[in-house]
């Protein structure tokens, strides 16, 4: 099995859908490409067999959100779901939220919330969180590559769309712009519209996927090979297929490649002589010349 777009319901986490969907396809490798928070909804990537060595190429993917963003109080976990923390009176107008917002366009630095799922000394924050115990963070660099604002019929609410590189924080961006037009913040909902070139039009309910019979279960799933449509394919004849699958490197002169088509560290599709997908491969100079080589093998 390759890969299954799930339309993430809310009140469970992403280890919950694939547990879900773990127990569905009865096989033990499911992952998926980027968390949820329990309220969330959206596109939900799920990774089946070994898929799931796709992860890291489809995590590090832009996202799309819809967050709603209330003024007026903070919460410990940067969402509706915590506890308040702090209050005011002072609900800003919508024209000084769209003042700030092109602060928060391009690259930014955010310090992740205390309820996170990073980890630190094998430690997840939620769970230290939750005991009373406080771990500092670093900040980090994160990139919003698209941020506007819409008013709407209620004057502490405001709906952000946003798309933004892997590990944004849309609790964090919620707190920090209420914070710049001079109030308190936290997010009300949000919703994952797009992950890559993945839209949530082209993901499936739940219920619908866990309801599915063996037939329209595999009519749901996408091959692996959708992930990585984008790059550049080395087909490979039979007894350098045969080399590459065992890693070896494979000089790009050997495969009638001019070195200078390909760029040193650009990731490749990797092909046998039928030309059908088995791998991601990576471009590398090595000691005689520039070579491509697997680096994870996707082929069931």
């Amino acid at each position: 099995m390759p890969l299954i777009l799930i339309d993430k319901p809310s009140g469970m986490t992403s280890h919950d859908v694939v547990a879900l969907i773990r127990k569905k396809a009865g096989i033990r490798q499911v992952g998926h490409t980027g968390t949820l928070d329990p309220m969330a909804t959206g596109v939900m990537c799920v990774l089946v067999g070994r898929a799931v060595k796709a992860s890291r190429y489809a995590s590090a993917e832009s996202k799309t959100y819809t967050a709603s963003m209330r003024l007026g109080y903070s919460t410990d976990t940067g969402d509706v779901t915590g506890n308040v923390t702090e209050q005011t009176d002072h609900i800003p107008p919508f024209g000084d939220i769209l003042s700030v917002i092109p602060a928060f366009t391009g690259n930014i630095t955010q310090t992740p919330p205390a309820y996170s799922a990073i980890k630190r000394g094998g430690v997840k924050l939620c769970d230290a969180a939750r005991r009373g115990e406080i771990i500092h963070v670093e900040p980090r660099h994160v990139k919003i590559l698209s941020l506007s604002a819409e008013k709407t019929e209620s004057p502490d609410v405001v709906i952000l769309h946003v798309t933004c590189s892997k590990g944004t924080y849309i609790r964090t961006l919620c707190e920090d712009i209420a914070k710049a037009a001079g109030s308190l913040g936290t997010m009300s909902a949000l919703r994952r519209t797009a992950q890559g070139k993945f839209d949530v039009s082209l993901c499936h309910p739940l219920d619908k996927v866990l309801e599915a019979g063996e037939q329209e279960l595999n009519e749901l799933l996408i091959p692996t090979e959708t992930l990585f449509e984008d790059i550049r394919a080395v087909v490979l004849p039979g007894f350098y297929n045969r080399l590459c699958r065992n890693g070896c490197e494979i000089y790009l002169e050997k495969l009638g490649i001019d070195r200078d088509e390909y760029k040193e560290n650009e990731l490749v599709r990797l092909c046998g002589p039928d030309g059908k997908f088995f791998a991601v491969g990576r471009v590398g100079l090595y000691p005689d010349g520039m070579a491509v080589k697997t680096e994870a093998l996707l082929e069931e």
